[in-house]
């Protein structure tokens, strides 16, 4: 079993791949939390192995964060982009087995 943990500055319209397709092992657990006070407003789309991001999840509003668990889940390429004019920080967790 693997875990990652990722903390990072995700700048105002930056898109990155968050975590990458696993090869070996499989995932089992992912997080994302953007971490701002409850007041203030960010948002972030998640895309799962879509750079283009048609079809996204939206962070934004009271509950800033999305996970899943399980072992059916996603188990490509994980994007993210800052789709807010200002900066915002990311806190990031998988977990492979």
């Amino acid at each position: 079993m693997v875990q990652t943990l990722i903390s990072k500055n995700l700048l105002a319209g930056e898109k990155i791949i968050l975590f990458e397709k696993p090869h070996v092992l499989r995932r089992v657990f992912f997080s994302v939390r953007v971490m701002v006070n409850a007041d203030v407003s960010r948002e972030v789309w998640v895309s799962f192995d879509d750079p283009a991001f048609l079809s996204y999840y939206h962070i934004n509003g009271a509950e800033k964060y999305f996970e899943a668990r399980g072992i059916d889940i996603f188990q490509g390429n994980i994007w993210l982009m800052n789709n807010s004019a200002s900066n915002s920080h990311i806190a990031a967790t998988e977990i492979l087995h």
